[in-house]
Parts: structure tokens; sequence; C-alpha cells
């Protein structure tokens, strides 16, 4: 009697284990993209000269330490970067829940330094410095430290998500040739046109080098996770954000982050 009773118990919360696993898988998914949905930081002016000047400080202070050296330029260390900022693509996981979580919980850690908006594709989102996973469970990433907005070769990372509304799900889905891409330093709003859209190998990576004339590289990963869709766009103007047309303004100055 007494094994039986130990059986009918252990089959019980065998049960309940598979029940509960069975429904955080259900709605793994669906509490990942709320974690991402309501990441809406405020992105000022005063907020991307800290953090630009944050970046600014590390290559500094790393400039000071290797100074007077004997050592050759090749063994010359890199700049530390700021807590959460890491240009390592190396270490970039996939977005899982449990990365969600962790970014929610790291929030702080997003050093934003603009925006990023196609209004034809219902993409726009904060960019923050790198490519950590905190960053890019919440945001679009840098990918070089040294890239400015407008000028040269200016490449931003993000998630590619089965959600079409989510992260770069819009670009993957929904981006196409012709269409408008606008960046936001908070203090001018830079305008691109996109003018190519294909797959490349994931070891493509000379494709976020800098180069002479002002273009804007975006990439994500394929469906597979194997190569990547990338987004160029050519550089058209910039405009002071006081001075934008009211729509992309208020957009900017009141964001909606998908």
């Amino acid at each position: 009697m007494k094994s039986n009773k130990a059986l009918k118990i252990i089959i019980t919360l065998g049960l309940v284990i598979l029940m509960v696993i069975s429904l955080l898988l259900i709605f793994n998914r669906q509490v990942k993209n709320q974690l991402i949905r309501t990441y809406q930081p405020t992105v000022s002016r005063s907020s991307v000269i800290k953090n630009e000047r944050l970046l600014d400080k590390n290559k500094h202070t790393s400039s000071k330490s290797n100074a007077g050296t004997t050592k050759q330029a090749s063994t010359k260390k890199s700049p530390k970067m700021p807590k959460g900022v890491s240009f390592n693509f190396s270490k970039v996981k996939s977005l899982d829940v449990q990365t969600a979580v962790g970014a929610r919980m790291n929030a702080s850690q997003v050093r934003n330094v603009g925006q990023i908006m196609i209004p034809q594709s219902g993409l726009h989102l904060p960019i923050g410095l790198g490519v950590s996973n905190t960053t890019l469970a919440l945001a679009a990433g840098t990918m070089r430290p040294n890239q400015k907005m407008g000028e040269g070769n200016y490449p931003l990372a993000g998630h590619h998500m089965v959600n079409h509304d989510i992260l770069f799900g819009p670009l993957y889905y929904r981006t196409k040739v012709g269409q408008s891409i606008y960046l936001t330093d908070m203090k001018y709003i830079y305008r691109y046109v996109a003018y190519q859209k294909k797959f490349i190998s994931a070891y493509h990576v000379s494709v976020i080098n800098q180069t002479k004339k002002p273009i804007l590289t975006l990439i994500t990963c394929d469906k597979i996770g194997k190569n990547r869709l990338m987004v160029r766009g050519k550089y058209q103007a910039k405009v002071l954000l006081k001075d934008a047309p009211t729509r992309l303004k208020r957009a900017f100055e009141h964001p909606q982050y998908n």
C-alpha cells in the first residue's frame, strides 16, 4: 500500500513538473517579447553626451597608461571599455528569455547614444554602445567604438526575432530598398536611403570597416542564424532636431520603441 501511495505521489509530481515546463515553453516567447517591448528609455542630448564622453574617457585613460612603453604597437592593450560595453562579437548569444530577464535587470548598463527609425518598416529603437548581450537584447548596438553618424560607415547590429515587430524583426521582414532610414544623436537627425538588402556570410565582417563615403550598415541574423542579412543606406543630409519636420521631431522626442 505504501509503495502504491509513493508511486502515485511520484506520478503526480511528474505530471505537475511536465505541466509547468509546458506552460513555460508556451509563454516563453510572450514573456521575452514583453520584457523587450517595455524597455522605453529616455534618450536625451545630455545622456548621449555623457555616454559618448564615457567611451572617450576610457580611450584617453588607456592611451595614457600605454605612454612611454617600449613594447611594439602590436602588443598595446585595447582600450578598457565602460561597464556593460563590449565590441566582442564572439560573445554574442542568441536571445532567450533568460538573457532578456538579465538584460532588464541590468538595463542601466545600456549606454544609449541615439535612436534609429525606419517609419515605413515600423522600426524604432534606441542605439546603445557596443554589442553586449544586454545591449542587443534591448536596442540596436554600435559595432565599432569610433563610429560617428553621418561620417564614414556607421554599422549597427540587432537581433532578428521571429516576431516581425520586435527589435530588428521589421528590418528583416519589411525594410525595402528605397526606404528612408533616420538616425539621431538628439542634436541632429541624419537621413539615409536604403540602397542594398542582401544576405552575407557571418564571417564577412569587413562590411563594418570604415569607408570614405558616408553609409549606414545594418546587420541581423537570417532565419536560422547561420548567415547575416545586411541592409545598407546612403547618407543624404542632416538637419537640427529642433528644425526638423514636426512628425520626425515628435517621433524622436517622444519615442515608442518597437
